[in-house]
């Protein structure tokens, strides 16, 4: 599975730089000082387009965890004070949820 997503993100990475280099061509530039500050600017587009996916990745994390967290006090109020049940009573649906919101 490790080396399928490693993988993919290369290819995805590749495929990426291939694109936005059509918008730039290596060609036009004269001189070796040239090339050298058009592929400056490829890669600044490309480490500001894995900074952002990282970002997303982040703020997705954090919103699933608030979620989860909401089920967790969620189940925690359906089966303690609307059902009277213990904690982690097998009697309760909620009880995945409960035991996830836990580890969060």
């Amino acid at each position: 599975e490790g080396f399928t997503l490693v993988s993919v993100g290369l290819l995805a990475l590749f495929v990426f730089v291939r694109i936005v280099a059509t918008h730039y061509d290596f060609t036009k530039a004269a001189t070796p000082v040239a090339r050298l500050a058009v592929a400056k600017q490829l890669f600044e587009i490309v480490a500001g387009y894995g900074l952002g996916g990282s970002t997303i990745a982040l703020f997705g994390r954090v919103g699933g965890g608030i979620y989860t967290k909401a089920a967790d006090v969620g189940a925690d109020l359906a089966g303690k004070v609307i059902e009277n049940l213990p904690e982690d009573d097998p009697r309760n649906p909620a009880t995945i949820a409960d035991n996830v919101g836990d580890n969060v």
